[in-house]
């Protein structure tokens, strides 16, 4: 909505106004319609052009414009129960989705005891576990998507990322202290919970799976961490080369070159060839995370 646009829609309802006095013809009335109509059509193409050129920057804008143009929303069905009837109201639905996730989770075997300050203290001193550096913190902080949402505890990518030199440091404490005692906060672990439809019959609960998000500063900590994981098992050589998957420069396209490299050649020297195929059901339900 530009300011020579806004001009024209205002100019478009005072022509209207004195149409419906007599003070203006219906002709100089359809003119400025026509006009108006001209103007918003190109402003609404500038604003498509502009969106499709910056979706690798801004997928979120990208996405909410194309939602808004959707006539269907995306809502959970009715879902059938354990005795087979189908659930309308939301709570009901929730209830049901709740205790299919339940149902896939499996707890700890028994309760972990909580590290107390002085154990995390003599464990530190050891030379292998490097402590959390600010730099480290601000670093992250200052590679935030300031498009993305935020999580429960409400704070909000663009604040973390325009204050990263003020709450560096203190990011940095809390981080290590986490450390230190094996605990994390209690608003890191608490996660808004939306629905992915996977495949089948979308009235099954089992055919959904979770999607969970929390809190900004908990993900900042998970990339220190998997920061200090990676570089262990680098150097210590602990992944081999056929792990493709999550690691950094493989993908499942290196995986499928290496897999057709290997089977063709066997194929060509004349050796029988069987593939078994594994998968997880549900391994990424089964995440422990305390949903809000």
């Amino acid at each position: 909505m530009s300011k020579e646009l806004l001009e024209n829609l205002k100019g478009k309802k005072e022509v209207y106004r004195m149409w419906k006095k007599g003070l203006a013809t219906w002709e100089e009335y359809r003119n400025v319609v026509r006009v108006c109509g001209d103007a918003t059509r190109k402003a609404k193409a500038h604003l498509e052009l502009k969106l499709a050129r910056d979706v690798k920057g801004n997928k979120k804008d990208f996405f909410k414009y194309i939602s808004s143009k959707r006539k269907t929303r995306e809502n959970v069905g009715p879902l059938l129960n354990e005795v087979g009837a189908l659930v309308m109201e939301d709570t009901e639905k929730a209830e049901l989705l709740n205790a299919a996730f339940a149902s896939v989770f499996t707890a700890k075997v028994g309760p972990q005891e909580t590290q107390t300050l002085e154990v995390g203290e003599k464990v530190l001193r050891k030379e292998d576990l490097p402590l959390v550096e600010e730099d480290w913190v601000r670093e992250h902080l200052g590679k935030l998507d300031i498009h993305r949402s935020m999580g429960p505890d409400g704070m909000h990518p663009r604040v973390l990322r325009e204050l990263e030199d003020v709450i560096a440091r203190l990011l940095a404490i809390i981080f290590e202290r986490s450390w230190r005692t094996g605990e994390v906060p209690e608003d890191w672990r608490k996660a808004n919970v939306t629905l992915v439809f996977k495949k089948g019959k979308e009235e099954d609960p089992g055919n959904y799976r979770p999607v969970s998000l929390t809190s900004i500063p908990g993900k900042v900590m998970e990339q220190l961490i998997l920061r200090v994981i990676n570089k262990h098992v680098e150097e210590k050589k602990v992944i081999g080369g056929g792990q493709h998957g999550f690691t950094k420069g493989k993908s499942y396209l290196t995986n499928l070159i290496a897999f057709y490299d290997g089977m063709t050649g066997w194929v060509d020297e004349g050796r029988a060839v069987d593939v078994v195929y594994l998968d997880f059901s549900k391994a990424f339900d089964t995440v422990s995370i305390t949903s809000s």
